[in-house]
């Protein structure tokens, strides 16, 4: 690759219509790299577990293992349902669906009934330059920001570009 490349690059997709369906391009555009914001992770913000009911699964954490717990709040827009447990350097995340078929906790359900962890979410100090550097990095990016639980902006990062994990970037 040309030192050109080297310093003017960066990728983005299109989306357009052929023959009456939806196809995605990849695209390059050249810009300037030195123009990409810097950013950093500053820690763990949660590890969230998918389970069928979580106001039965923060029992658990309250009543036997004596952690602070949230109260049961909706999330329509990202399908769930999300109790947040205390501990003295994180917080869990309890998830479990709101409706089949926009829940992606369903989705996890189907595949493992009994629940387990989900994702973790790290926070990051500036997330909309996270997003930028990680899409030029081929890293996929599952969405658009979006208002998470703790209302700041959230992003989604595929397991498959993350050493099989589901990474939640939030916002500080």
């Amino acid at each position: 690759m040309s030192a050109f490349h080297h310093l003017f690059r960066r990728s983005f997709d299109i989306l357009v219509k052929k023959n009456n369906s939806l196809n995605f391009i990849h695209l390059i555009r050249f810009s300037n790299n030195s123009s990409r914001k810097e950013w950093k992770v500053l820690g763990l913000n949660h590890i969230a577990i998918a389970t069928n009911d979580v106001n039965k699964g923060s029992d658990l954490f309250r009543d036997v293992l004596k952690l602070k717990t949230s109260g049961s709040e909706a999330l329509p827009e990202h399908g769930v349902n999300t109790v947040f447990v205390e501990t003295s350097n994180t917080k869990i995340e309890l998830l479990d669906p709101i409706g089949e078929s926009k829940s992606p906790i369903w989705s996890f359900l189907k595949k493992n009934p009994n629940g387990g962890i989900h994702h973790i979410c790290l926070e990051v100090d500036d997330i909309y330059a996270a997003i930028d550097d990680l899409k030029a990095r081929n890293i996929r990016v599952l969405s658009d920001a979006k208002v998470g639980a703790h209302g700041k902006p959230v992003v989604f990062l595929h397991p498959k570009d993350c050493n099989g994990v589901l990474i939640e970037l939030e916002q500080k």
